[in-house]
């Protein structure tokens, strides 16, 4: 869930460091994808302790072979590359390195499905949701990630970017209308609630956004001056964004179906009825939440189980764990507080339609 920081590391990684005035850039490595012909050499090897699987490949990138080296740490023999896999090799002054396996023909496909499925369940709001989300990532990418990068708080261009999409992508995926108005008031309202809940909270905890190894490298280079607590901040407030729509628009629509089938409710009846909707889907989606956050941390989280020279109650103190506790309780009383927030708004907008 740490989408913010990640969209970050991931534009830094395409960005050379500002060294010193003085200092020659190196020259960029040239990345061609390509697939695997022939394994000439394989071994393995011992280095620190542990088994390194070398390769030395053919790869045919497109018309033209050359012969690159793949070593990689790991104890899974499977990770081995196999003839006809295709590859991304790296051309550097000292020759062909093969990085990583080529992935976006299988991700082109996993989207596909992805996307016809939505279609197939929900036709042209289905192909809406999806440009919503497209337009989602378009914000991240295009004026997230470049303000934060130009020096801006992280905290203020992530309450800008996520109150951009909240409004572009819940009217894009339910149309414009009142029942998709409520719910984006709704968002907004409660994404303030978000805002300030966790200023609070990591402030309270004493986080400064530098639990993390990608904290770490973001304070190398040109972003050693970055507010990494503004960064902890807004990536926890567009984390909340990512669930808070589904709560909003789900209130509002419920109520809104209530009040059809019987006008005659009052706006208070409305509420509690849509509350008891609210209930179920609240209790379901705190669980949720919490399995998203642990789920996405679960490698460090065995790492540090299995560490005897501290005892538990050390690590559970840990600015890690902290920061991972801010971000559910902060998403999770976002989402509570979002059900009788959207439902009062609905309550008295949409009783007044069917009135």
């Amino acid at each position: 869930m740490r989408l913010a920081a990640l969209l970050v590391w991931l534009v830094l990684s395409s960005v050379a460091p500002a060294s010193a005035q003085d200092a020659v850039p190196e020259p960029a490595d040239d990345y061609r994808r390509g697939r695997v012909v022939e394994i000439v050499l394989e071994e393995a090897r011992d280095l620190a302790g542990y088994p390194q699987f070398f390769q030395r490949v053919i790869v045919d990138l497109g018309g033209r072979r050359v012969t690159a080296e793949h070593s990689e740490l790991a104890t899974d023999p499977a990770r081995r590359l196999a003839v006809g896999e295709r590859v991304v090799v790296a051309a550097t002054e000292s020759g062909y390195f093969v990085v990583d396996r080529d992935r976006l023909p299988a991700l082109a496909i996993i989207f596909g499905l992805f996307f016809a499925i939505v279609v197939a369940f929900t036709r042209w709001r289905g192909v809406a949701s999806v440009i919503g989300m497209i337009v989602s990532a378009v914000v991240l990418t295009t004026i997230v990630v470049p303000q934060i990068l130009a020096g801006r708080s992280p905290l203020a261009t992530s309450v800008a970017g996520a109150l951009i999409i909240a409004i572009t992508s819940i009217y894009l995926a339910h149309g414009v209308n009142r029942r998709t108005s409520v719910a984006v008031v709704g968002t907004l309202i409660t994404l303030a609630l978000a805002g300030a809940l966790s200023v609070a909270f990591v402030s309270v905890a004493r986080l400064f956004g530098a639990g993390t190894e990608e904290a770490f490298y973001l304070q190398l280079g040109p972003l050693e001056q970055l507010n990494l607590r503004g960064l902890l901040l807004g990536g926890i407030i567009l984390g909340a964004l990512g669930v808070l729509d589904d709560i909003t628009t789900a209130q509002a629509a419920a109520v809104d179906e209530i009040s059809r089938a019987n006008p005659a409710l009052s706006a208070r009846e409305l509420y509690q009825r849509g509350v008891s909707v609210g209930t179920e889907h609240i209790t379901a989606l705190v669980n949720t939440l919490f399995l998203a956050y642990a789920g996405a941390s679960l490698p460090l989280f065995l790492l540090f189980t299995l560490s005897e020279d501290r005892p538990l109650w050390v690590l559970v103190n840990s600015e890690f764990i902290a920061e991972e506790v801010v971000r559910t309780m902060a998403g999770s009383i976002t989402l509570v507080l979002a059900v009788p927030i959207t439902t009062v708004l609905a309550a008295k907008a949409l009783r007044r339609s069917s009135s």
